[in-house]
């Protein structure tokens, strides 16, 4: 599509993000847009987030399994950023109303302690670069405004991403096998959700790969500092005001967040 067309997609999905509205600008149907397209509305949307103050601190990967794939009818996971300031610490009480159809999933995050460009997608080389990992969880606005989801809506919002909740930072070593990391999500003290770390992509490391090999199509890379969240091991879960979350990993501890 033109870049009239995809700047118009970016503003209405910016009014939703900051007013939980749809204001259609046209009759265009977001089903029209390429995988790249969607992209380009997913960067337009970005940039004026980040020009009006926002900040980027790494990437995400979302929809790992193949059965998500196959219900956005996609052939590989999507990616968005990490924005500051909805970046927030173990514990931290979150406005429900903030949030559009708030759902969650656990996340192990990734710090990342080098610059990789893409250019080694070694696993040992790749595991180096992991300097820490903390126990997370990520928050969603699980709602899609331009009628039944689709990739293009999905890729455009920024994976539908809201926010990051980080616990402690844990030391890893290549000598700890993510793959059989055992990810589990409770609501309210009682388990709603598991998994292991195989079932993101075969490990969290092979996300990684994923990833960079992604950016690396369009000339970008991950630089020493930035956050990387591999994808989920488990569901999206719903959650509702008065609810408490807390993801628990086998390693790297575990993260809470409250809804007020």
């Amino acid at each position: 599509m033109n870049d009239s067309t995809i700047q118009r997609f970016a503003t209405e999905i910016l009014g939703i993000f900051r007013n939980h509205v749809l204001e259609r600008t046209s009759d265009e149907d977001i089903q029209g847009l390429s995988l790249d397209d969607a992209y380009a509305v997913q960067e337009k949307y970005l940039a004026a987030r980040i020009a009006a103050g926002d900040r980027a601190v790494g990437y995400k990967v979302g929809c790992t399994s193949p059965a998500i794939r196959t219900q956005f009818v996609l052939t590989e996971p999507v990616c968005g950023l990490l924005i500051a300031p909805h970046i927030y610490h173990d514990g931290e009480r979150l406005d429900i109303n903030d949030y559009i159809d708030c759902a969650l999933e656990p996340e192990l995050v990734l710090h990342i302690g080098m610059d990789l460009d893409g250019s080694n997608l070694e696993s040992s080389y790749l595991q180096g670069a992991i300097t820490a990992i903390s126990p997370g969880v990520e928050v969603h606005n699980y709602r899609f405004w331009y009628g039944r989801p689709t990739h293009q809506e999905l890729i455009a919002s920024n994976a539908i991403h809201a926010a990051l909740v980080v616990g402690a930072k844990y030391e890893y070593g290549s000598e700890i096998d993510l793959t059989k990391e055992r990810t589990t999500l409770l609501i309210n003290n009682v388990e709603v959700a598991a998994g292991f770390g195989a079932e993101i992509m075969g490990g969290p490391v092979e996300s990684l790969r994923w990833l960079l090999t992604h950016l690396r199509k369009s000339k970008k890379a991950l630089r020493m500092g930035d956050l990387v969240i591999p994808g989920s091991a488990t569901k999206l879960v719903p959650v509702a005001a008065g609810d408490s979350a807390e993801a628990r990993f086998t390693h790297f501890g575990s993260c809470r967040v409250t809804f007020e």
